[in-house]
């Protein structure tokens, strides 16, 4: 893996279809619950990890640290994109802390473990800051 990384772009791609089609869906819904500030702090964790997974900027990631990272890196992310996707379509509908965890925490794991298994510094940190951000926000909203 170079700088891009085709596997991280295809990997954004199924994690946004999703929520692109419900947002379309639940126009109304929002970050209604929770201070500007935390709300700034997720959207910059999640555009800067979606940015660090599919662009590795030279000095800042070191590769795969395991043999066969490549194999476990396609192997565990596509086990938690569709286990994101079945799960979106399974709550589609609900409301309750499950559907907010799970919907929140799975992404969040795509990125750490990204960041992680390539030791990506701009990654990791950015995941962090959006993996925090956002479960916060999304137990603040449906306690809302």
């Amino acid at each position: 893996m170079g700088w891009f990384n085709y596997v991280g772009l295809i990997i954004i791609v199924l994690i946004m279809v999703p929520n692109v089609v419900y947002a379309l869906k639940h126009r109304s819904q929002g970050n209604t619950n929770v201070p500007t500030y935390v709300a700034v702090l997720e959207n910059l964790g999640r555009y800067a990890s979606m940015f660090f997974l599919v662009f590795n900027i030279p000095n800042t990631w070191f590769s795969f640290f395991v043999p066969n990272g490549m194999l476990f890196y396609i192997l565990v992310n596509s086990v938690l994109v569709v286990a994101y996707a079945a799960l979106f379509i399974a709550f589609w509908n609900k409301t309750g802390m499950a559907k907010t965890l799970w919907l929140s925490i799975l992404p969040s794991l795509v990125f750490l473990y990204s960041g992680a298994l390539i030791v990506s510094i701009p990654l990791m940190i950015s995941s962090l800051l959006f993996a925090f951000t956002h479960v916060y926000i999304s137990v603040r909203n449906a306690h809302a």
